[in-house]
């Protein structure tokens, strides 16, 4: 029994070292987990600061450069003013074509015909209130910067003639249109001869009587097709007055 004892007692000395081992090699690898946790949260964080300052920077980079392009902008803006300006200053004429929208802001809204004027096509018409002979008409409509229409298609002969009907039921009105004293040929006022051109005549114009001078006016009525007639060019009619469209070139 005395020996058994102690070879117990022997035994249960011998198994605390190795339970002392044990303990002592899982404190090790508790410890390795932990600094190796506390790297990966030194890393993860890191990683955030760097990201962060990034964002940071983008920021302050990309405020920066819109600063850049609206102090550009207001540049661009300030010259085009001063050049504006200076334009109108040089062509009065252009406060014709382009007027004060709003006085407030002094905006202008620019347009291809003068107030008044109807633009058609490559061209700006009038339709006139008061009546002259057909040489007035065409100094008049000259002094405006213009001519008495003439007709080059048949678009602009449907035009007019509509034009007419809705200012003036009936009223008839010169066209750059006259017959020659010398030879009887039709011509317009910019010396095409009439036979380049549409015609539409509600019949063909008689011959002129001695030393009398015959015009062409329209006059509206059921058909634009037939709707030219000639009159003798004293005779007190409303003018149709064209002009260049103006264009930016």
């Amino acid at each position: 029994m005395g020996v058994n004892n102690g070879s117990t007692f022997l035994e249960e000395e011998n198994l605390e070292p190795a339970a002392d081992k044990s303990s002592l090699s899982d404190c090790r690898l508790v410890a390795h987990y932990l600094s190796l946790l506390c790297f990966l949260l030194t890393m993860v964080t890191l990683l955030q600061t760097l990201c962060l300052v990034q964002i940071i920077w983008t920021s302050q980079s990309q405020a920066s450069l819109q600063e850049n392009k609206l102090r550009d902008l207001k540049n661009q803006l300030e010259k085009l003013n001063r050049s504006h300006e200076l334009l109108f200053s040089r062509y009065p004429a252009l406060k014709q074509y382009c007027p004060v929208s709003n006085s407030s802001t002094g905006e202008r809204h620019c347009r291809p015909c003068l107030a008044g004027w109807t633009p058609q096509g490559q061209k700006c018409f009038l339709f006139s209130e008061d009546r002259a002979d057909w040489i007035s008409s065409q100094y008049q409509c000259m002094s405006l910067g213009g001519a008495v229409a003439t007709i080059k298609t048949e678009e602009e002969q449907m035009f007019l003639f509509q034009t007419a009907q809705t200012w003036r039921q009936g009223d008839s009105y010169w066209l750059g249109l006259r017959r020659s004293s010398t030879d009887g040929a039709w011509q317009w006022s910019d010396g095409t001869p009439l036979e380049e051109r549409p015609q539409f005549w509600e019949r063909e114009p008689g011959m002129a009587a001695e030393g009398s001078r015959l015009c062409g006016r329209l006059t509206p009525g059921e058909n634009y097709r037939r709707s030219w007639f000639s009159s003798r060019c004293s005779a007190q009619l409303r003018r149709i007055c064209e002009r260049r469209r103006a264009t930016l070139q």
